[in-house]
Formats: C-alpha cells, structure tokens, sequence
C-alpha cells in the first residue's frame, strides 16, 4: 500500500494504523497520530484501516530545552 507518512511517500504492508507504527517501531501511547488530517486517538489505533493514499502523520514529543 502506498501511504504519505509525515511528508515522505513510502509502500508498506500494514492495513490499519497500529500495524504500521509497529512496522515503523513507534511504540507508546504518547504518540500524536493523524490520518488525512484527522485525529486518531490510541484506543482506535487498532481499528482505523488505511488506505492507499491516506496521508499520515506521527508526532513525538521533543527533547531538550
């Protein structure tokens, strides 16, 4: 499948966006996730199918200060 993840086109297995971040090696429930602009929640991860095109985005929280 053909997904644009946080800018970058790149063609994976996964189908729902759980599989993916497991795919990617993003783990905690700290993660920001949006698919085509919309707001995914962590509890729904599992149950939000992708498909070719979609648009996701992964945010993580920033070190430093």
């Amino acid at each position: 499948m053909r997904l644009i993840i946080n800018g970058e086109a790149q063609i994976v297995e996964a189908t729902t966006l759980s599989q993916l971040l497991t795919a990617l090696e993003y783990e905690g429930e700290w993660l920001a996730t949006a698919v085509n602009g919309e707001l995914i929640h962590s509890d729904e991860r599992d149950d939000h199918t992708l498909t070719d095109d979609d648009r996701i985005e992964i945010l993580t929280p920033m070190q430093g200060g």
